[in-house]
């Protein structure tokens, strides 16, 4: 039997694993490929009564309208700044949280707060949008008990300072987003060798011993896979949260870019425009990528490709 049968029989008996994978591809191949096409409007000035055959080339003026644009500076410094928060702090929390985690020996205790801390994750931003107005409102929860312990004079609203913009994103994210990232990092610490505690027992190691020195590098090459794929996510600062967020009173705060894309694009009807803005944030994502994976690959030796 030559060696493509012998491929073609094993392709048979994976005949309903390959179909489902199958399904999955042409999902890929609808959704994320297909739409590149799209991509051609950046560069043409699209109207959408025409088809984009029609539209006129019109170059590289669309990058060039962003990058003179009175908006760019507030549009970079909010999605930066909030996004390289949310990496510097959100990013370790949940490494540190699933750590301590897996050192409480009750397993009822540890049941009840992964419930708990994973529970928001599964509620819309939306839903946990309007659980935030009331809270953060004059006469929401978080007044009162300030108020109670004398911290403020008077009720706060702070959805229509934009100087509390950032810190209400930045907590509310990790609020939602700490037990459910914690999951990836509990499996992989569920795969470290128990033997390696034992004879860090036996050697007289503490815990944050064993902590430090077996755990931590035994989910290093996990830890490395997400940092990656976190910093070249830091260009998308939430579009959901930032919608449902934003008002008037805390947009200098609160536009960062897929707000932009948004309203220039979906509210403006400028498509061209949009799409453009939108390009650059790819293209630059798609840099940080490349280079947060080279540099970990110096690192550590550990990669996503």
């Amino acid at each position: 039997m030559g060696r493509g049968q012998k491929w073609l029989r094993r392709l048979y008996s994976q005949r309903y694993l390959q179909i489902m994978a199958l399904l999955g591809v042409a999902w890929m191949v609808v959704f994320n490929y297909i739409p590149m096409y799209g991509i051609i409007i950046a560069f043409k000035e699209y109207d959408i009564i025409f088809p984009m055959s029609m539209a006129p080339w019109v170059g590289l003026d669309n990058f060039k309208e962003f990058l003179n644009d009175d908006m760019l500076l507030t549009v970079i410094k909010n999605t930066l700044g909030i996004s390289l928060i949310k990496l510097i702090i959100g990013f370790p929390l949940p490494i540190v949280f699933a750590l301590l985690l897996n050192e409480v020996r009750s397993v009822l205790f540890k049941k009840w707060t992964q419930t708990i801390t994973y529970l928001p994750h599964f509620l819309s931003w939306v839903i946990l949008g309007g659980i935030l107005a009331t809270w953060l409102s004059d006469v929401g929860v978080i007044n009162k008990i300030l108020l109670s312990l004398n911290v403020i004079d008077s009720p706060i609203t702070y959805l229509a300072e934009p100087k509390y913009f950032w810190s209400i994103i930045i907590v509310s994210d990790i609020w939602k987003e700490l037990g459910w990232s914690a999951i990836i990092y509990l499996a992989a610490i569920s795969s470290v060798s128990p033997e390696l505690y034992e004879a860090a027992t036996i050697d007289g190691a503490g815990r944050f011993q064993k902590m430090r020195n077996i755990t931590l590098p035994s989910i290093m090459g996990t830890i490395t896979i997400l940092f990656i794929l976190a910093v070249g996510n830091v260009l998308n600062s939430n579009f959901d949260q930032i919608l449902v967020l934003r008002n008037q009173l805390n947009a200098d705060a609160s536009t960062v870019i897929d707000y932009y894309v948004y309203q220039t694009g979906l509210i403006d009807n400028r498509f061209s425009y949009s799409t453009a803005v939108n390009l650059i944030k790819s293209v630059i994502a798609l840099i940080l990528l490349v280079g947060a994976n080279f540099v970990t690959k110096r690192l550590n030796n550990n990669s996503l490709f």
